[in-house]
């Protein structure tokens, strides 16, 4: 079963309370939350306190993408506040099974997060110890941007070493992800699917988002 995860890094925060509430009552599976620092990405979007007050108003789980530096000082902080899952970037950590297993240690799903530039092959060693790998379509830092179409290809590439090796990961795809593509995505092995200006930006969010929950139900 595919999820559909709209993520509030586009989201009108003056109301983000009643954009919550139109993805909860439209269908969304998941809430995801960018978290950018200004360093390891261009920007900064927000904390623990906007995860803890989403988690407050929405019953929906909350799929925490940490983008920033030094992700281990703030695991605990984004858990408190109510992540359900958190993913963290390949990239930028050296130490990567200690920060999964601190995470794990919270009873919270772990994933992995490569940028576009990224091989699937680094994997190889750590991909059996995370519940999710999160593939960007986009280099990180901006929401709005244009989908990568090459990493059609990665997904592919991780779809058959997931099933070759029997390993019970799911595939995220974010970036760039919209209604005329989110069919090539799926069938390309995609799991979780964050759609973020696709569905925020649209002047029908309920249409965007009842029309790809139809699309991905029947790939």
């Amino acid at each position: 079963m595919r999820l559909l995860c709209p993520s509030i890094l586009s989201a009108d925060f003056l109301n983000l309370g009643e954009e919550i509430k139109i993805i909860e009552e439209s269908g969304a599976d998941i809430i995801h939350c960018d978290i950018m620092d200004g360093h390891f990405v261009p920007n900064i979007s927000f904390g623990p306190d906007v995860v803890s007050a989403v988690n407050k108003i929405s019953k929906l789980p909350l799929d925490v993408h940490l983008m920033i530096e030094k992700p281990e000082l703030y695991i605990d902080k984004f858990i408190d506040a109510g992540a359900d899952m958190i993913s963290v970037h390949f990239e930028n950590n050296y130490h990567l099974n200690r920060i999964i297993s601190q995470i794990k240690l919270r009873n919270c799903k772990t994933g992995i997060v490569l940028n576009p530039a990224t091989p699937v092959s680094l994997l190889d060693d750590v991909l059996g110890i995370a519940d999710y790998i999160l593939l960007m379509s986009v280099n990180p830092g901006f929401g709005g941007q244009k989908f990568i179409p090459a990493v059609l290809n990665k997904i592919r590439q991780l779809r058959k070493v997931i099933d070759d090796r029997k390993l019970n990961v799911k595939i995220q795809i974010d970036g760039g992800i919209n209604l005329d593509n989110i069919g090539v995505v799926c069938d390309a092995g995609a799991d979780m699917i964050v759609a973020g200006a696709s569905i925020f930006k649209a002047g029908d969010k309920k249409s965007v988002i009842q029309q790809m929950k139809e699309f991905i139900s029947k790939k």
